[in-house]
């Protein structure tokens, strides 16, 4: 028993290096876009969890399995006979990998809904914008002037909700810098809510596949300090 625990001790050791080394790896190549919503932020934090969680899992998997390839490989010389050392009916590691993926699985559970309730949750001072999704392009409605648009324009730090419809199949909007998305049903009005904190220039596109022109269905996203946004809509209004 001595000699597994020492074996133990050290693939234990290693799966930590591992798991350490794994995360940067891929914290290194999966760069997210930037953080450019309040919601982005706690998506983020969840999004970091998980890739710990990945490294963990990996490095749990493949470093017991190396360790043994390489330490317990049959050496020229040695007895066929010979045989490792056997344990069985470990009711403390029977109980550590029954508890501890119940303690995942809640964890991320309650984080997700609690996640999920924080972006979903209306504000008393979200500015409305309906939005019409359609094969392949978007309009962009905003009820108090009456103005429609190709291209979504937001005020900075302001909650916004989208109010949004497809004229035809299903249709997903999705800004990656904002990280929340939310798809576009025929026949129904569903609601996507977010925060802008970031000005500058970015990309919405069709997240749903759907149909022949899928990947150019985008349009054009600015976000600009509030009274550039105030100034921009009596522009538009001006100019009808």
């Amino acid at each position: 028993m001595q000699n597994n625990s020492r074996h133990f001790g050290i693939a234990a050791g290693l799966v930590v290096v591992s798991t350490f080394l794994v995360y940067w790896l891929l914290d290194s190549v999966l760069r997210l876009p930037a953080q450019s919503s309040v919601e982005a932020v706690s998506i983020d934090r969840l999004f970091n969890y998980h890739i710990w969680l990945i490294a963990f899992l990996f490095s749990l998997v493949v470093v017991f399995m190396l360790y043994a390839l390489f330490v317990f490989r049959h050496r020229r010389g040695e007895d066929e006979e010979k045989e490792g050392e056997y344990f069985h009916s470990n009711v403390r590691l029977e109980i550590a990998w029954t508890v501890i993926p119940l303690i995942f699985v809640v964890f991320f559970s309650v984080e997700a809904t609690r996640i999920l309730i924080d972006i979903t949750t209306p504000s008393p001072d979200e500015y409305v914008i309906e939005v019409e999704g359609f094969q392949w392009g978007w309009n962009f409605i905003y009820p108090e002037t009456g103005l429609i648009t190709q291209e979504l324009v937001l005020p900075l730090d302001q909650p916004i909700l989208l109010e949004m419809r497809s004229r035809d199949v299903l249709h997903n909007f999705y800004v990656p810098e904002f990280r929340v998305k939310q798809d576009l049903v025929p026949g129904q009005t569903t609601r996507l809510r977010f925060t802008p904190i970031e000005t500058g220039d970015f990309t919405m596109v069709c997240a749903e596949l759907c149909g022949f022109n899928h990947t150019g269905m985008q349009a054009a996203v600015r976000v600009v300090p509030e009274d550039e946004f105030a100034m921009w809509i009596s522009g538009q209004v001006a100019a009808r």
